[in-house]
């Protein structure tokens, strides 16, 4: 009984923290109870992604939040042959911390699918 308890004092405190710090998850009308479900789960499939990061990245001096910035910094880029009308999207190696944070994760062999990207449009005055 008394880990069952331990547990849902982790959970309450985990679905505080994610509804104020961590996800700042805060649903302006939740009246029905399918937007509470709705609510409920998303803020709980957040807490599991974040505590499998935080076991992943266990060895590393870092935190959740920092990891994802650390692999936010991975991008795409186009390759165009000249001359030719043919491109396509390219991952670059990922900097030494990117990569070891990425092999850290029981993930393997995953398609990475990019779309490109369309120029920012500003609205003219």
């Amino acid at each position: 009984m008394h880990d069952r308890y331990k547990d849902l004092t982790e959970v309450e405190k985990v679905f505080l923290g994610c509804k104020t710090v961590n996800l700042k998850v805060r649903p302006v009308y939740v009246r029905k109870e399918e937007s509470t479900r709705g609510h409920v789960f998303v803020v709980m499939l957040a807490y599991l992604i974040i505590r499998r990061l935080r076991d992943a990245w266990a060895g590393f001096d870092l935190t959740v939040e920092e990891g994802l910035e650390q692999l936010a910094t991975i991008c795409s880029m186009e390759v165009t042959v000249k001359d030719q009308n043919a491109h396509c999207q390219k991952i670059p190696r990922p900097r030494q911390q990117s990569r070891e944070l990425l092999e850290a994760l029981p993930c393997r062999k995953i398609r990475v699918v990019t779309r490109k990207k369309f120029p920012v449009r500003h609205k003219s005055q």
